[in-house]
């Protein structure tokens, strides 16, 4: 990487040109985020996984411009078009949009009538008339240019010719462009009118039939609803600044005076912004504003993404997990702490009373057979139901109910993952399988569905598919490694996200555990096939053998500093147990003592945290949470009521909230506080307990509008 990108990456984020340096260094070697943000603070200055992130993908930037530039410049320079002034200019570019301004007058094109004026020997003419000296006739100028075996019937068609010639030239001016560009970011409108005779095959977009707004300023997720209108053929999206402010700008750069020369520039101006120069940069702004939308979008799909992969695991206790329904019945599975399928049945509570009994004495055997400490309820269909049918049960009073949700267990249970989990049980009880591992630990669960079904984007679908993969993937791994992971109990799937795994060496550690038994420390990971130093380096630190001889395995003191804890205990006489078990011991420790070239005290201060907590998981604990037992559905709903729900998913425009009736609410971002809320996310987040208010409810569009606020509630 050039001094050069290091210098721009520094600038931008605010940062040392030497951090920049190091990430680069560190990432080039194969470290990956979550390694070089917990375990090489002292390179980094102990940036953190948000700016190493930034710096990698800043860099991946950098070197795709870098390989449009040596394209352009190899294009050139065999065409021999490569003069040093604009070897210069490419060199100085800073963005594809100036590389390929730069390149436009040079870049092999179809014909077009310029080319073809050019064709007919009208350049010359062209010239002498975009010079504009107030001595030039173009009638006079033109007469020699008449040429008819070369297509030039008369003086008007040669000056057409040539002003066509003139309106390319503009429209390939690398300065115009940038100046016209950012006229356009700057003041281009965003016009959005419906495609005629598509009112009603088209009334979802109704919003957006005649809808104008700054481009600057249009949020992520109306750009995105636009640009799926328009995608399905409903809305047709236009982006221009005034016309008048654009063609005053172009007439000031180009038009000399009022000679007649000079009127036929202003020709060739108008014809160049309508024909040639507005299309073109028009495309540019839609890309930008499109990638911009794309950002935000994956944004805030993260944030949430984040939040639920961190919601509070119950921990390993016994489970019975249900997915409810009414025709067929409920789906009920029984799960050992481990979350190993025990017994599956299922029982019917909503057909009829006989059936109904028959189902609680089955259910309540079941209980006590298999120790059951708790009891998970999918949130879909007949979800309230099945809940007050299974509190009226005679269960232990410690019994935990809770309702999950169950977005994406559909294609969890149709994935290849739980046909292998599962290949003897069917779909429905995957999926209750699935509802049950989820309040246990929804972490290792949902690694194993696409991030995309989990159901807390904003317009996540219509965002490029490699983009939000990236920037899911990136989320999911901070949150495994995050947490850490058991290595004798993971899934292959909560392995892949390891640093420095993937899913070809998740696959061959959980072969080398099934064929080898139980990992009992750390280092034997060096024993699995093609597992080298590298990806133990980047991986021991994540992975927690807890029980193991060396209680380090346990925790997440990376190997490689195994020798400061065991130095550590000697000064003092004490075992590392000693260590970890006593606080007055810990006390004594001088970590100046143990700085050296390459640990610091970033380091040593980790270290010491996990010697207080070994392993400590950075989850909240879990709390019990319950709906309002007398709204079960939306006909039970009323303005001014007050109920309990969870926030299941947050955007630019508001937050949806589960209020247990199988419909989510939706909180507008101008009913989340008293005070001017910008971002809901600033606020509110994914699993976050809330008492709202309802204040519409429209049963023929299945919405429900809640507050927030204190004023909206009842006196």
């Amino acid at each position: 990487m050039s001094e050069k990108h290091q210098t721009t990456i520094a600038g931008e984020l605010s940062i040392k040109r030497s951090q920049v340096q190091a990430v680069a260094s560190l990432l080039a070697e194969g470290g990956t985020v979550p390694f070089i943000a917990r375990y090489r603070k002292e390179m980094t200055d102990s940036l953190d996984e948000v700016a190493i992130a930034a710096i990698r993908d800043r860099l991946t930037q950098l070197a795709e411009l870098d390989k449009r530039r040596e394209a352009i410049v190899e294009s050139l320079h065999e065409r021999d078009l490569l003069t040093e002034e604009l070897s210069k200019a490419i060199d100085a570019a800073g963005t594809m949009a100036e590389l390929e301004d730069l390149y436009l007058p040079y870049r092999p094109k179809r014909r077009t009538r310029a080319t073809i004026a050019k064709e007919k020997g009208l350049e010359p003419l062209a010239m002498k008339i975009y010079f504009q000296e107030p001595a030039t006739v173009p009638d006079k100028e033109a007469r020699p240019f008449v040429n008819q075996e070369l297509g030039v019937n008369s003086i008007e068609e040669a000056l057409a010719g040539a002003c066509d010639i003139i309106a390319e030239w503009i429209n390939e001016d690398a300065d115009c462009r940038q100046d016209m560009r950012a006229m356009f970011a700057r003041s281009g409108v965003l016009t959005s009118s419906m495609v005629k005779d598509k009112e009603e095959t088209g009334a979802k977009y109704r919003d957006y039939f005649d809808w104008q707004e700054p481009v600057a300023k249009v949020p992520s997720h109306r750009m995105l609803a636009m640009l799926r209108g328009e995608d399905e053929g409903f809305l047709k999206l236009t982006v221009r600044p005034p016309e008048e402010e654009a063609l005053a700008f172009l007439h000031r750069r180009f038009v000399k005076g009022d000679s007649p020369a000079a009127r036929l520039v202003a020709e060739a101006v108008e014809d160049s912004y309508k024909r040639l120069l507005a299309p073109s940069i028009e495309t540019d702004i839609r890309k930008e504003t499109k990638e911009r939308s794309d950002d935000e979008a994956v944004r805030v799909f993260a944030q949430n993404l984040r939040e639920c992969l961190m919601a509070p695991p119950l921990g390993q206790k016994s489970v019975l997990a249900i997915d409810p329904g009414y025709r067929t019945g409920c789906k009920v599975v029984f799960l050992d702490p481990q979350g190993k399928l025990l017994h599956n049945t299922t029982v019917f509570v909503t057909q009829s009373e006989k059936q109904a009994r028959e189902a609680a004495l089955v259910l309540q055997e079941l209980v006590e057979r298999f120790n059951i400490e708790a009891i998970a309820i999918g949130n879909g269909t007949a979800s309230r139901e099945t809940e007050s049918f299974v509190r009226a049960l005679d269960l232990p009073k410690k019994m935990i109910v809770a309702m999950v949700n169950e977005s994406g267990a559909s294609v969890y249970s149709a994935s290849e993952v739980a046909r292998d989990e599962f290949p003897d049980h069917d779909v429905t009880v995957r999926g209750a399988v699935s509802i049950g591992r989820r309040l246990m630990d929804p972490l290792s669960e949902l690694v194993k569905i696409d991030p995309k079904s989990i159901g807390v984007g904003q317009y996540q679908h219509d965002v490029e598919p490699a983009k939000l993969k990236d920037g899911l993937d990136d989320v999911v791994m901070s949150c495994v490694n995050a947490v850490g992971v058991e290595l004798n109990m993971a899934s292959k799937q909560l392995l892949t996200y390891v640093s420095g795994m993937g899913p070809a060496m998740a696959k061959r550690v959980v072969e080398y555990r099934h064929e080898h038994g139980p990992f009992s420390r750390r280092e034997e990971l060096k024993k699995v096939p093609r597992l080298g130093p590298k990806a133990f380096e980047q991986a021991a630190g994540f992975l927690r053998i807890h029980g193991a001889a060396n209680p380090l395995d346990g925790s997440a003191v990376h190997p490689e500093s195994y020798h400061i804890v065991d130095r550590m205990a000697a000064d003092l006489g004490c075992s590392i147990q000693d260590l970890m078990r006593n606080e007055s011991l810990r006390r004594k420790i001088d970590l100046n003592k143990y700085v050296t070239g390459d640990t610091g005290m970033p380091t040593l201060t980790d270290i010491m945290a996990e010697l207080a907590k070994p392993g400590r998981d950075p989850r909240d604990r879990f709390e019990a949470f319950s709906f309002s037992e007398n709204v079960k559905a939306m006909d039970d709903l009323s303005p001014g009521m007050q109920l309990p729900g969870i926030i299941t998913n947050v955007t630019n425009f508001g937050a949806f909230v589960d209020i247990g009736i199988h419909q989510d609410g939706l909180v507008h971002v101008s009913q989340i506080s008293e005070k001017f809320v910008q971002n809901p996310a600033d606020v509110l987040k994914v699993n976050q307990k809330v008492m709202v208010t309802v204040l519409d409810v429209d049963q023929a569009r299945k919405r429900i509008s809640l507050s927030l606020k204190q004023s909206a509630s009842p006196a």
